[in-house]
């Protein structure tokens, strides 16, 4: 099993990427400090309950969709990279 904290944040990086949005623009939307949700993407951070379930209700996701390990959800970072490169 994946550490919970990478696997939200793979979540995470997956939720944005399907909207099509860079970090500061995803969270900027969803009024999120974008430093602080790149160290979540990041695995970095621990996070609570509660801050899970307000960031799943502002994402209009379930938790589960947030802590759920789902090895086709990963965003690779090839992917994001060359992504970014086609929009430049």
């Amino acid at each position: 099993m994946q550490n919970i904290k990478k696997t939200i944040g793979n979540n995470l990086r997956y939720i944005r990427f399907q909207r099509n949005l860079s970090q500061e623009k995803f969270y900027e939307q969803y009024n999120l400090n974008p430093k602080y949700m790149a160290s979540i993407e990041r695995g970095e951070i621990n996070i609570g309950v509660e801050f899970l379930a307000n960031l799943a209700i502002a994402l209009d996701v379930s938790i589960l969709d947030l802590i759920q390990e789902d090895s086709t959800k990963i965003v690779k970072k090839k992917r994001v990279d060359q992504k970014r490169n086609l929009v430049k």
